[in-house]
């Protein structure tokens, strides 16, 4: 097809595609299949320059493997491949979110904070955004697990090893435990903040990560954003604010300015924090 002969149809035709393959792709992330696709695709490669360069014995055996892929392929990966339908099914393959997971990480993010918050058990919880924070946890525990309320919890439990330190999330996965985080440089803040709290500051200082703090002396949910702590959560708010993150990464403008409006500094009662 020359340019001449291209019709105007031809343009969204191309573009509609590369986006349902470049949908399928993300889909196979993760997966068996994704590493079977990239051998596929260096057969493919290898076949065409056996075309170019006449090499027709060769040309002769990878067009007769690629005919057997098309066989073998789906009986390999039935389970990816109804994963996939399935998901089609759903509307998911245009979507740009998965809403049921979107739920489901959320409810988990606040299910564990709501249960640190009703028996006091200190939290430090870093949602990681736009900044990179490589250079916080790529000395800690690496994880890369499933957000699940038991495994945060169990990792903030009194006495094991790493609740001392902070989790780091993003969108998909806890990336690492026992992280520790640089302190606010602040000299005003008051005497009342604990060093969780003036850690939840010192990172949201350094990055546009958003830092959630369970106070383990008064039983108190707090966010930090952009240096500032806010006055103790509710349960309304604190699912707004992780439902939002999961959904949009807290990319959306009007929302952070929003919650960066109503974060103010908390009034100085109860007794400090010392973990």
């Amino acid at each position: 097809m020359s340019f001449i002969s291209l019709r105007w149809q031809d343009i969204p035709d191309i573009l509609i595609v590369a986006f349902i393959i470049y949908k399928v792709l993300l889909l196979f992330a993760g997966t068996r299949a994704m590493q079977l696709l990239r051998g596929v695709m260096i057969i493919g490669l290898i076949g065409a320059l056996a075309n170019v360069l006449e090499f027709r014995t060769l040309s002769w055996v990878i067009s007769h493997l690629l005919g057997a892929f098309i066989i073998v392929i789906p009986i390999l990966f039935q389970p990816e491949l109804r994963r996939i339908l399935e998901e089609l099914g759903k509307g998911r393959i245009v979507s740009s979110f998965d809403e049921e997971s979107v739920r489901k990480k959320s409810k988990q993010l606040v299910d564990a904070l709501m249960y640190c918050k009703l028996n006091k058990i200190g939290v430090l919880c870093v949602l990681q955004r736009n900044t990179g924070l490589k250079e916080i946890w790529r000395t800690a525990v690496l994880l890369e697990a499933d957000i699940t309320n038991e495994l945060l919890v169990s990792i903030f439990w009194q006495g094991t090893p790493l609740h001392d330190g902070a989790v780091v999330l993003n969108q998909d996965k806890i990336i690492a435990a026992g992280c520790y985080l640089p302190l606010s440089e602040k000299t005003n803040l008051s005497h009342w903040y604990g060093t969780r709290h003036r850690a939840a500051l010192g990172v949201t200082e350094m990055s546009d990560a958003i830092a959630l703090v369970v106070s383990e002396e008064r039983g108190e949910i707090t966010v930090a954003v952009a240096g500032r702590l806010s006055r103790p959560l509710s349960s309304e708010q604190l699912a707004r604010i992780c439902s939002h993150y999961f959904e949009y990464g807290g990319r959306d403008i009007s929302f952070m300015a929003r919650l960066q409006s109503e974060v103010h500094q908390p009034k100085n009662t109860g007794a400090a924090e010392n973990d």
